[in-house]
């Protein structure tokens, strides 16, 4: 029998992008049409990455502006952060690069397991936020980037084995890039004797 590994993830950014759909279309497989503003909701759901399996626990958060103050709790025993923004809405890209250095400083780390995900791809036509630009400000943290539709359940662009991924990719993306931070800390901490 495999060990379950626990994993927390947070799940921020601005009002109305997406959080709860994308959360919500990843354990329930389906998308809410309605919108009710979240206060803060917890999901819990057990993930399969080859050999290991995961108890992802999710927290999707209410809406973050760039004057947040992000509690203690989005720092202390979190594993990893989904931080998403809405291709449709330039203010919500604006505000994740505020909470991202906000991140960074609470955590007073160099490197942080996230993943950066525009959502609402599935609204082009409305787009003020380009792919490109989500994918150099995800570079610039060392962080994965990927464009989502919770409505249409795809992450855009991404193709495996000739097959779209579905909004569940988000979210195994996030465990390895959980691994691949504590794996180079794991790295840089080896003391050798000579």
């Amino acid at each position: 029998m495999p060990l379950v590994r626990y994993r927390k993830v947070v799940i921020l950014g601005y009002r109305s992008v997406g959080k709860t759909s994308l959360a919500h279309q990843f354990v329930e497989g389906e998308f809410l049409e309605g919108y009710d503003p979240t206060v803060e909701n917890t999901y819990s759901k057990i993930v399969t990455l080859g050999k290991d399996e995961f108890h992802l626990h999710l927290v999707d958060t209410a809406g973050q502006d760039e004057y947040s103050i992000l509690p203690y709790s989005f720092i202390i025993g979190v594993h990893g952060y989904v931080l998403v923004y809405s291709v449709t809405s330039l203010h919500s890209f604006q505000v994740i690069a505020s909470l991202y250095q906000k991140l960074h400083e609470g955590h007073g780390k160099t490197r942080l397991p996230v993943v950066l995900v525009g959502n609402k791809a599935d609204l082009s036509p409305d787009r003020e936020v380009q792919a490109v630009e989500g994918k150099k400000l995800a570079e610039s943290w060392g962080a994965t980037f990927m464009e989502s539709s919770a409505r249409e359940n795809q992450v855009l662009g991404l193709k495996i084995r000739g097959k779209i991924r579905l909004t569940r990719g988000i979210f195994t993306k996030v465990i390895q890039e959980i691994a691949r931070v504590e794996n180079s800390y794991g790295q840089e901490r080896r003391c050798r004797l000579m």
